[in-house]
Parts: C-alpha cells; sequence; structure tokens
C-alpha cells in the first residue's frame, strides 16, 4: 500500500463549519477557535469567507476575524473570495492581515453552478479567472476546490469526465492546489478514487486534497481510499461542523477529529495533539449548545468523564 507517512489537514470548521449556522457567531468566538486549533498543531485553518453579507450573514465579520487572529509562524491562513469584490476587500488593510492563500470554488455540476451561483461552470471559471491571477501576482497562494465532485442535489451521480473538465479549467486559470469536494456525502469508496483519478490527470499528487462529508457514514472510508493512492492532504472540520446550504440533508464536513484519530492509529503524523483539538470542537460545540459531531471526540470526552 502506497500510504503517505505524513498527512496534513486544513481544518475548515471556522469558516465551512460555521457559515450555516443560523444564529450569529461573535467574532472573538471565531477568533478564540482559530487560535485553539493552532494551539493544537493545525496548520492549515480557513478562517473565514469575504462575501457578501445580504448571503452569508454569519461571515459579516470577516475583516474583523482576520485581524483579531493571533498568527503563529508556520502556519496557513485561508480565506474563500468568491469574486474580484472579495478578494478586494481581504487585501484591503496591512499587507500582515492578508490570507497566506484565498479559495476560489467550481462545481463538477452544472445544475448545482446554476442554483448556486447562477452561471455555467465555464462562466464560474471565468469569473474566477482576474480573482486568480490579481491573487498570485500579489503573492497569495490560490487554492480551488470543486463542489459536487461525486454527486449532486439535483443531478444524482456525476461522471468523472465532468471532474477531468473542471481540475483542466481550474489548472488553465492558474488555480496552484485543487481540493476534489464530495459536498454532500453520497460517495464511496471506488467512486471517489474515480473522481480522485480525474483529479490526477490535471494535478500532482501534492496538490491535491479529499474534502469529505459523512452525510451517509463513509468519509472515513473515503479518506482510506485516498491515501492508499498516495493523496496526504485532506480538508476537515472540527467536531464535524458544516453542511452545505443548497444541498439539503447534507450533513458535516468529516470530523478532524475523527480523521486524526484514523491517521494516528495507522502510524501516520499529522503534527496534531488530539486531546487539545478534541478540547477546540468541544469549545465551539459548547458555544453553539450541542454535542461535537465526532465520534472520537465522544468516546474520549465519555472516558475523560469516567
Amino acid at each position: 500500500m502506497n500510504l503517505p507517512s505524513k498527512v496534513k489537514l486544513v481544518d475548515v470548521g471556522p469558516r465551512d463549519g460555521l457559515q450555516n449556522e443560523k444564529a450569529p457567531v461573535p467574532a472573538a468566538v471565531k477568533i478564540e477557535l482559530v487560535q485553539r486549533l493552532q494551539d493544537a498543531g493545525l496548520t492549515e485553518i480557513e478562517v473565514t469567507s469575504f462575501v457578501s453579507p445580504k448571503w452569508v450573514p454569519q461571515m459579516a465579520d470577516a475583516a474583523e476575524v482576520m485581524a483579531g487572529i493571533q498568527r503563529k509562524p508556520g502556519v496557513r491562513y485561508s480565506v474563500l473570495t468568491p469574486n474580484m469584490k472579495g478578494l478586494e476587500a481581504a487585501m484591503a488593510p496591512a499587507r500582515e492581515l492578508w490570507p497566506d492563500e484565498i479559495v476560489v470554488f467550481g462545481a463538477a455540476s452544472e445544475a448545482f453552478s446554476q442554483r448556486n451561483i447562477n452561471c455555467s461552470i465555464a462562466e464560474s471559471i471565468e469569473r474566477f479567472a482576474p480573482v486568480v491571477q490579481a491573487a498570485r501576482a500579489a503573492g497569495i497562494y490560490v487554492r480551488g476546490a470543486m463542489s459536487c465532485a461525486v454527486g449532486c442535489p439535483y443531478e444524482g451521480e456525476i461522471a468523472p469526465a465532468r471532474v477531468d473538465y473542471l481540475a483542466g479549467l481550474m489548472k488553465g486559470i492558474g488555480v496552484q492546489h485543487i481540493g476534489m469536494a464530495d459536498t454532500i456525502g453520497v460517495g464511496t469508496p471506488l467512486k471517489v478514487q474515480r473522481a480522485m483519478e480525474a483529479t490526477l490527470r490535471h494535478y500532482d499528487i501534492n496538490d491535491v486534497s479529499g474534502h469529505f462529508h459523512d452525510t451517509y457514514g463513509q468519509a472515513l472510508a473515503n479518506t482510506l481510499v485516498c491515501l492508499q493512492m498516495g493523496v496526504w492532504q485532506f480538508d476537515t472540520s472540527s467536531a464535524g461542523l458544516g453542511g452545505c446550504p443548497y444541498a439539503k440533508g447534507a450533513t458535516g464536513n468529516v470530523a478532524t477529529e475523527d480523521v486524526v484519530y484514523l491517521l494516528h492509529g495507522m502510524g501516520i503524523e499529522t503534527g496534531i495533539d488530539l486531546e487539545k483539538l478534541i478540547d477546540a470542537g468541544k469549545f465551539i460545540s459548547d458555544f453553539l449548545a450541542r454535542k461535537p459531531n465526532s465520534r472520537a471526540a465522544t468516546a474520549l470526552l465519555n472516558k475523560r468523564a469516567n
């Protein structure tokens, strides 16, 4: 088995995890979550999203959060910038407050693209081209996310050829790293493997990551099949926070705690302290008045209580 010896996790909890919460989460709580994640050893954190507050009210405090985090050397802070306006807002303050990385996204499903951002896949990529160009010219790294790479709430199963097409378009506009996302969590290992193979036709193994939702309990199995392909970067979310506002019934991203437990159990290094990570997940879950959506966290917290 071609397993990597080390894996890098991008915790998307502060952004992807919190963006759909109905009740406002104060900037101070988001900043504290980022602080706790980096203290636990996370070196990649997706902090916030520079989007219209009209569409995503939870992210209206993006500038405040970016200004409030205490940056740690060796940690990369990323933000979602869906358009030029978002990038300009992210780059408006002093350089030391800029993100290290921006994220742009496209869907492998035409129907999802139309419902989500009111344009075709090709049009969405055209819109991102100047954003990517401007970010790279400013020395900001560009990551791309391919949503609905395995299944779509409107179209059903997505053929690997659609993933191949989107990955090629992303590469064409200069996106440096690509994440293959099972946005609604319908993927199973062989389907995910085929979608990842399509992605790898355009990107090197060091420039791809997996982003899995656990709707049907398949996220860890899907992570494992990608590990066996040599993929060593994954998006995860502390306490399993998150979902997708445009995908009815899609539960959260795979919990960072569960992936760390899996990796450490396989002897794969992450640089993450699982106990501190569980505390970070418990902190945000307590604030949201719910239990962490992580099996490993639940088991280890129960053990602590006994």
